[in-house]
């Protein structure tokens, strides 16, 4: 049995508010030739199919182009499920009227898991989809106050797919979650409270001969080999500049083992950080890359980022080398000193944001509008 594991598209996703639409649909289009070229037998997608949970008019169509080319192109099944970024109800409502013996797509919560089923030359395979759901949606379907965490709503899941699954079939679980112990980036939302646990243990999953996961966006396995973030396919954020996206190729022999291939992604516009003197920059290649740019010059800049825009149309973020702390001394401090003056946060989110910082009038309304926050505060 052939499987090609993806998740995390974030369709609709903006970098630094530039669209990411043509992006997206190099993706999807690789995507969809590797499940022809390849001859999977189901292509799952786990999670974050869109970036929000009401997706923009051109996000859903490119999605339904997308999966009318699987199915028109491809003999592949589907299997979906939503993630936390996205409509449960939404990605339920795809599932209406479509053919149960080549597609399962999971929105909502459910304490019933029937898995699809589909058969090989050693018999069936099962695939339980179990979408991302909180605790309180969580309560409601399976009737359990106690269900408490991510943790608890996830073995709740899986216990509801394990008792459906047929005896001798060969199991596959797909889901969307933070296994202990994987990797994390700066784009992820949490899936817990403020100082609650969003971590679930990979030995729930004891029983799955792979576990195709979605929500964290670096290609890892967690546990073991069978337990299995695909990725997302384009980096959105700059802590993942310079790191090679992939879908696995997943296939399952008769006796459960796997084989997990990972296949490249070839994104039309990287994530990169680049670094040296403002004037030397300006002569280096001209690319359509997102871009950080470190100066090393020691003096300000004037029109810096305007200038780096004219051959790097995509740089969206501006530092210079020498305000930048080195990470064991931010590790040491704690939590960073801007945040302790108002007036150096609003400085560096107009630094980021723009390129440059505030200039004279807009200082000085920035320091009369904080005085009379500070005066308000004193008197209250």
């Amino acid at each position: 049995m052939r499987l090609l594991h993806t998740a995390d598209l974030h369709l609709g996703r903006q970098f630094n508010g530039i669209s990411l639409e043509p992006d997206h649909d190099a993706v999807l289009d690789q995507i969809a030739a590797a499940v022809a070229a390849h001859e999977v037998d189901a292509l799952v997608i786990a999670g974050d199919v869109f970036d929000r949970a009401a997706p923009s008019a051109s996000a859903v169509r490119q999605f339904n182009a997308f999966l009318a080319r699987i199915r028109a192109e491809t003999g592949a099944a589907v299997v979906m499920i939503a993630g936390n970024h996205d409509s449960g109800d939404r990605i339920e409502a795809m599932s209406v009227m479509t053919d149960t013996a080549r597609a399962l797509i999971r929105g909502t919560v459910a304490a019933e898991e029937p898995p699809l089923i589909l058969e090989d030359a050693h018999g069936a395979v099962a695939i339980s989809a179990l979408p991302f759901a909180w605790e309180y949606a969580a309560r409601e379907a399976f009737g359990d106050e106690s269900l408490a965490s991510p943790e608890d709503v996830m073995r709740a899941q899986i216990a509801a797919a394990r008792a459906a699954v047929p005896e001798g079939a060969r199991w596959v679980i797909v889901a969307h979650g933070t296994v202990a112990g994987a990797t994390v980036s700066e784009a992820e939302r949490p899936l817990a409270r403020i100082g609650g646990v969003e971590t679930v243990g990979a030995e729930l999953f004891d029983g799955a001969h792979y576990v195709a996961l979605g929500h964290l966006h670096r290609p890892q396995s967690a546990g073991r080999p069978g337990i299995r973030y695909a990725g997302a396919p384009l980096a959105f954020g700059f802590d993942e500049a310079g790191e090679e996206k992939s879908m696995s190729l997943v296939e399952i022999g008769g006796a459960g083992e796997v084989r997990i291939a990972p296949i490249p992604f070839r994104p039309i516009r990287g994530v990169r950080v680049i670094e040296g003197r403002h004037a030397d920059l300006l002569h280096l290649p001209p690319t359509e890359d997102f871009l950080r740019v470190v100066l090393t010059d020691e003096a300000p800049v004037i029109d810096a980022m305007r200038r780096l825009r004219a051959v790097f149309p995509n740089a969206c973020d501006l530092a210079y080398a020498r305000e930048m702390q080195a990470p064991e001394v931010k590790a040491l401090g704690g939590a960073p000193a801007a945040l302790d003056d108002p007036l150096a946060v609003i400085g560096d989110f107009l630094t980021q944001l723009r390129g440059e910082g505030p200039d004279a009038a807009e200082l000085a309304a920035i320091v009369a509008t904080l005085d009379g926050l500070r005066g308000r505060e004193e008197g209250a």
